[in-house]
């Protein structure tokens, strides 16, 4: 979630031209017509989950053999501009697409999405996680399927833990505290801080009490103490170099430097357990050295970020049935069942969790009841464009010498430009 980062601020003008081209915005609700045509279906999903996906969508038109799907793999950082841009031109958008949880509500009111309400895509709807069917729903209708939900966990290198004679840590001072003798006794640095992006800021927030706003008050709370706090504690994590960071490209780096054994932890969610054993320090025999544990806690909390993936449909599809049946076979229990096993991912089905290859997958025995503790981000329109601000403090303060007060109160300046109407 997964996470990412935000688009910036939405411009009003798309808002109209989605409402003149996306097509009737209540056709989404059509469940007549044949399974046949083609399907552009747009996944968003990493390097290391990509040809599971793939392959899912070919088995789908085994069953629908009238149907050409029609797969491209779209990067995830550049999925959601790439996406208002066809959607907003009425050119090259797709018929169905992997959707980040904190996109639906802002591609709904631009226009771009079907209600799926009353069509076949919202099978048995009843089966998903309230958790995550939560973020499919904008202004009373919904827009989405739920595939995969997630948080965000430590992932640790027990031989180097082992070595260094040092626990798990629960929270960051524990970690911190630990950091010289990791480092001594393993010449790994003990954590990779994932700076570049902002969806991993939330966890030290939480840890400190704080959230980005209180929706219900329609207040900016991302510049209150908790906010400064969080901010510090990364920066003096990077500082007193019991972790490492990057401005840029820190899935990548990170991920490579804990498969290599250069860092002994890494704040990472269930997407990324398959990628993290293809390295030397995790493949084969040695899968059993991957360790997950909670998030550490910071000074006053602890929690991680619910996130997830969903598939939406266009509104503007010329092939309406055929992108909600195939809408429906992704996110069914099967795949769900599937993913699971061959990438560990978290199912949003409750059913899927009663399966015993699923409940007794080591993965999802950790992260199924940290989904359960994850805090919800409001899911407003707005949402995903609050990430950037926050990308752009977390930078300052770990790259530009700002002061953790400074960014945080520009942070919140910037949060007040884009939603009117909080204080």
């Amino acid at each position: 979630m997964r996470r990412g980062i935000g688009a910036t601020a939405l411009i009003a003008g798309l808002a109209l031209a989605a409402t003149a081209c996306g097509g009737d915005p209540e056709g989404g609700n059509s469940a007549g017509g044949k399974v046949e045509g083609t399907v552009t279906y747009w996944d968003t999903s990493n390097e290391g989950e990509k040809d599971t996906y793939r392959k899912i969508a070919e088995d789908f038109e085994r069953e629908h053999p009238k149907v050409d799907v029609k797969y491209v793999h779209v990067n995830f950082g550049d999925a959601n501009q790439k996406f208002k841009n066809a959607a907003g031109g009425n050119s090259g958008a797709p018929d169905v697409m992997r959707t980040e949880v904190a996109w639906v509500a802002d591609f709904a009111r631009l226009g771009y999405l079907a209600p799926l309400d009353g069509t076949p895509a919202l099978d048995t709807m009843s089966d998903h996680l309230a958790t995550a069917a939560g973020s499919t729903r904008f202004e009373g209708k919904t827009y989405a399927v739920p595939q995969v939900t997630d948080t965000l966990g430590l992932f640790y290198n027990k031989r180097l833990l082992k070595k260094a004679g040092v626990r798990v840590p629960e929270s960051f001072a524990e970690l911190k505290k630990n950091a010289g003798k990791i480092k001594d006794r393993t010449g790994a640095t003990a954590l990779y801080l994932r700076g570049d992006d902002p969806y991993w800021f939330l966890p030290y927030l939480y840890g400190e009490g704080g959230d980005l706003i209180d929706a219900k008050r329609k207040k900016v709370t991302v510049d209150d103490e908790p906010g400064v706090r969080a901010l510090a504690t990364m920066k003096d994590l990077v500082e007193s170099k019991a972790a490492v960071t990057d401005s840029s490209d820190g899935q990548e780096n990170g991920i490579k430097a804990f498969q290599d054994g250069k860092v002994v932890m890494i704040v990472d969610g269930p997407w990324d357990i398959a990628f993290a054993r293809q390295g030397e320090e995790f493949e084969g025999g040695r899968k059993d050295n991957l360790g997950v544990a909670p998030v550490p806690a910071g000074s006053r909390a602890q929690g991680s970020p619910q996130g997830g993936w969903n598939l939406s449909v266009y509104a503007g599809s010329k092939n309406l049935r055929a992108a909600q049946e195939f809408a429906k076979y992704m996110s069914s229990a099967e795949v769900q069942a599937r993913t699971t096993k061959e990438l560990s991912l978290l199912p949003t089905r409750k059913s899927v969790y009663e399966r015993p290859a699923v409940r007794d997958n080591e993965m999802v025995r950790f992260f199924r009841p940290a989904v359960g503790k994850a805090v919800q981000r409001p899911w407003i329109a707005e949402g995903n464009s609050l990430f950037e601000p926050i990308r752009v403090g977390v930078d300052g303060v770990l790259a530009g010498g700002k002061s953790p007060e400074a960014a945080a109160r520009k942070t919140g300046d910037e949060f007040r430009k884009l939603l009117k109407d909080y204080e």
